[in-house]
């Protein structure tokens, strides 16, 4: 019942995260209940899918009722992505686990790296909002979409952290929009994500997910106000930061369980 409980505590934090950016719960599930709550790596990718997917559809409509959710880009994107999730899944569970969480967080670096120079340039801008930019061609849409799903169905992640910094450079999304936008993407690819694992034979503990599941979309109600309460730049420059300390904790983690191996 205590891991139970500590799994509902941990995901109303999560879920707050996923409200407020529009993304990070599965980068915080995947390190939460690998290190935190004692699952594999595998077992935690499957699990996060069910939380972010949950987390992702409760936090939709105050996006919609603050207008800051681009549908139908959103389901275009989303739908591109399915095919990369599919292939993603699938390739995840040949690799180590330790390996896994490696990959994880070299990942998590280079998209902190991006999202922190993205946000530093927008603070120079008076109005707090980016300058105008064209979007890029279709091409550049569908690669992207591509290997956003691939990455959510091989880390088992929802995607966000990849989709929010995909939709502003590449799409020249605000990042409002982006947040919300990326839930709809969110949804789309973890459901594929979770379809592809059918069959596989991980170990999930059910009970533990479900309570996590359940705080995160209690935190994901509570978390959907918050962002309009922030400017652009400074959403950017938290969303980076969380991508660095998932990071550091993450490859600490894990190098601490391989040498202890």
């Amino acid at each position: 019942m205590g891991t139970i409980v500590f799994a509902v505590i941990i995901g109303v934090a999560v879920g707050v995260v996923v409200g407020a950016l529009g993304a990070g719960g599965g980068i915080l599930a995947v390190p939460a209940l690998t290190y935190l709550l004692h699952q594999s790596p595998h077992a935690a990718a499957t699990g996060s899918l069910v939380i972010v997917l949950a987390t992702a559809l409760v936090a939709i409509p105050e996006k919609v009722r603050k207008k800051t959710i681009r549908i139908r880009e959103g389901l275009v994107f989303g739908a591109i992505s399915v095919v990369g999730s599919f292939i993603g899944a699938r390739l995840s569970a040949y690799v180590d686990g330790n390996v896994l969480m490696l990959l994880f967080a070299a990942m998590l670096a280079i998209m902190a790296i991006v999202m922190t120079r993205k946000g530093l340039r927008e603070r120079k801008i008076s109005e707090g909002e980016p300058a105008p930019r064209k979007p890029r061609g279709w091409p550049w849409v569908i690669v992207a979409a591509t290997l956003t799903g691939f990455l959510t169905g091989f880390f088992g992640v929802g995607g966000g952290f990849m989709v929010v910094p995909v939709l502003t450079l590449v799409l020249a999304f605000g990042m409002r929009e982006a947040a919300g936008t990326s839930l709809i993407i969110m949804v789309l690819a973890s459901a594929a994500g979770l379809a592809s694992r059918y069959g596989q034979s991980i170990p999930v503990d059910w009970e533990v997910v479900l309570g996590f599941m359940f705080g995160s979309m209690a935190g994901g109600i509570a978390g959907g106000p918050l962002s309009n309460k922030a400017k652009p730049h400074q959403l950017t420059l938290i969303f980076a930061a969380l991508l660095a300390v998932v990071c550091i904790a993450s490859l600490a983690a894990t190098l601490t369980q391989m040498l202890a191996a």
